[in-house]
Formats: C-alpha cells, structure tokens, sequence
C-alpha cells in the first residue's frame, strides 16, 4: 500500500491546528477520554479507516480501557461490557455515522436515549466528537493514509 498524499491536514498545518482545536473539545467538555475513544473506533470500524481502527484502540488502552471492551465495540448491544450512557453514545455514533443509510437518519429513540445520559453541553461535544472523527476519517480515506504509520 502506498498512500496518494500526505494526510491534508498535515499537507495544510491551519487544517491540522483547526482540527485539533475541535478534537479537544470534548474532553474539555468533561465527557471521558475512554468514551470518545470507543466512540472514535466505532466510528472508524463504520467507515472502515485502517488508520483509527488501528490508532483509536492504542490511546484507550493508555487512558486505561481494557482489550475485552475494545474487541467487543463492534458488538456493542450483545457485549455485557458497556454501561447504559457508554450505549446510547455509540448508539448515536452510528446513527450520526450512516446519515445516508435511512429516510430518518437520527431517530427520536436514539435521541431521546442520548438526552437521558448527558446534559446539553455534554450533548453538543458528544455530537461534535462523531463529526470530527468523521471529518478524520474521511481524509484518511480518501487519500488512502497507511495503517500503523500513525502511532498515538
């Protein structure tokens, strides 16, 4: 594998700068580096992006996740591992993840579970984290970034 370019947000240092300022957002929020971590590889198994798939996994286990939660991401609902916030937050992640996979792309019941975890603030980061790995994603993708050359 070859990729076609560098990253663009390294390519465009402003991208980069922009990007991260987004990224740290939630945290500063007060929503947990493990959940936006889950929310970041769910995401990415999503959309396929070897490169969080592959990075994602790494910085939850330094922020202390262990290995039975991150093999079970993919299976969230039938994995016994996941509290009920840490649910409706991933649950949200695949719902703002597949826009385009139903008429009704956010349902109110997935919604509705969100609200009933976190507060409005902890909302709009929960929503603005899933945008920003989407945007990662995406420009990962699209200019084929090769898995394991970005080491968190």
């Amino acid at each position: 594998m070859q990729a076609r370019m560098g990253n663009p947000a390294v390519v465009i240092p402003e991208a980069m700068q922009a990007l991260h300022a987004l990224g740290t957002l939630p945290t500063k929020s007060g929503l947990s580096p493990i959940l936006l971590e889950l929310v970041n590889l769910r995401a990415s198994q999503i959309n396929g992006c070897s490169v969080c798939i592959d990075g994602h996994p790494r910085i939850a286990k330094k922020a202390g996740e262990t290995d039975e939660r991150l093999f079970a991401v993919s299976a969230w609902r039938d994995a016994p591992y996941f509290t009920p916030a840490e649910r409706a937050a991933l649950a949200l992640t695949e719902a703002v993840t597949r826009l385009s996979d139903r008429a009704d792309p956010v349902p109110d019941n997935i919604w509705d579970e969100a609200t009933r975890h976190f507060d409005g603030k902890s909302l709009a980061a929960l929503v603005i984290a899933i945008a920003n790995i989407n945007v990662w994603n995406r420009l990962n993708i699209a200019t084929r970034q090769i898995a394991g050359e970005w080491k968190p």
